[in-house]
């Protein structure tokens, strides 16, 4: 079994950890794993200034209390996104999509999109998830082995997110790609190589959609299972998205889907492999595959950090804070804060209460949310159910991502039957 990661460093080691940590200028081995960072910061600087002015958060209550303020802490990026991107299509893309705007755009669009995830159709995606599910390990089982993100983590929400927008199955080859370009420029260090790759994936993307959406319009689908044919109709009151808001909030839902839970369920599958007790335990017991779907979000969170901006003069902890300051919510530290989870370093698929912040919280709370916890409930629970004695077939690779962590690559040997 691979060993697991440390998870603090020693002091006065963390000490200086916290005190050179810098967002924007990481040291070696942070991407891999950051945990002894966001425990250093948390003990010793857990509001941290970095150089740029900016505020890093690593305690959960800091960062509930600034979820429970939207309007003091805001989710509007034109600030902050006109400096990193320009006038180019990935600033007009990010500065248009629900997540990164405040209300009433932002609940305008959310409702839009809630409306085709209530409980009762998140449901009904269930039956398609498992014969989905069931396809690809039989793809596995075939090889004996594979690579757990290619052909299963990654083929999953692909499929569910171009469902929900009825993207035809043909077309769908391109979409993980493209957002893993788009989702990449979102990371603190921006390289040009980075923005061109994103750039050219949001110009690609839209003109995909402008012909989707033009047939679309000649042809709907139910608006009530299609959320595309949803976005186009607008609200009962007649109130509508036009032309631009339509398209980018199109690839907010295939990117938001995608990366996050590809990397809810690699990270799962990953985590296991380092803590085979816990294997065996969800092995033997099956019906808690929910709660730990809770704990592997915990974890090892997909979205590692989220953004807010002060619209006013605010207090933070102890900290008095101008209007104008860029605030970065560090998720995967919140959600190791010992003094909201018990033994937070440790994977327990039984922990309750499991109050974590993967989704954030707050009226920016992940739409999506049931959709991803129904993927990984499936998909890990049958993925254990075939092959229990599954076993590294490599050294796994992660992303080299900071504010999405997940794996580019997790080698697997496996067994099937008990």
């Amino acid at each position: 079994m691979p060993p697991r990661p440390a998870a603090r460093f020693a002091e006065p080691e963390a000490r200086t950890a916290a005190a050179a940590f810098d967002l924007h200028a990481l040291p070696d081995g942070f991407c891999d794993n950051p945990y002894p960072w966001y425990h250093a910061l948390r003990e010793h600087e857990p509001v941290k200034r970095l150089a740029d002015g900016s505020l890093f958060l690593t305690r959960f209550d800091d960062l509930i209390a600034v979820y429970k303020e939207p309007k003091l802490f805001s989710s509007d990026k034109q600030q902050e996104f006109g400096p990193k991107y320009g006038a180019t299509p990935l600033y007009e893309h990010h500065t248009t999509s629900l997540v990164f705007n405040d209300p009433p755009y932002h609940t305008r669009v959310r409702r839009l999109i809630a409306g085709a995830l209530t409980p009762r159709h998140v449901a009904a995606m269930e039956p398609g998830l498992i014969a989905l599910v069931d396809r690809l390990l039989d793809a596995l089982e075939a090889r004996g082995e594979g690579d757990l993100i290619e052909a299963f983590a990654g083929a999953i929400p692909v499929e569910i997110i171009g469902n929900l927008l009825d993207v035809p199955r043909a077309e769908r080859g391109p979409l993980r790609a493209w957002s893993l370009a788009i989702l990449g420029a979102l990371e603190p260090v921006l390289t040009p190589q980075v923005a061109a790759a994103g750039n050219a994936a949001v110009t690609e993307m839209l003109d995909y959609l402008r012909c989707l959406v033009a047939d679309r319009r000649r042809r709907p689908g139910d608006p009530n299972v299609d959320v595309l044919t949803r976005l186009i109709l607008g609200e009962q009151d007649g109130e509508k998205l036009d032309e631009r808001e339509l398209l980018h909030n199109c690839i907010f839902l295939l990117n938001a889907g995608h990366e996050t839970t590809t990397n809810l369920i690699g990270n799962a599958l990953a985590a296991l492999l380092e803590w085979p007790e816990e294997k065996e335990r969800l092995v033997a017991e099956p019906e808690r595959i929910r709660t730990a779907v809770e704990e592997f979000l915990r974890f090892e969170s997909s979205n590692q950090l989220g953004n807010r901006i002060s619209s006013g003069p605010a207090r933070i902890a102890d900290l008095e804070v101008p209007a104008g300051t860029r605030i970065t919510l560090c998720i995967g530290a919140a959600n190791r804060d010992p003094a909201q989870f018990a033994d937070p370093d440790r994977l327990d698929l039984g922990r309750s209460p499991n109050r974590h912040l993967a989704f954030g919280s707050g009226p920016h709370q992940c739409v999506g949310m049931q959709v991803a916890r129904l993927e990984g409930k499936v998909a890990i629970g049958r993925f254990l159910a075939r092959f229990p004695r599954y076993e590294p077939g490599g050294p796994p690779v992660r992303g080299g991502r900071v504010r999405f962590r997940g794996l580019l690559e997790l080698p697997v040997r496996l067994q099937s039957g008990p």
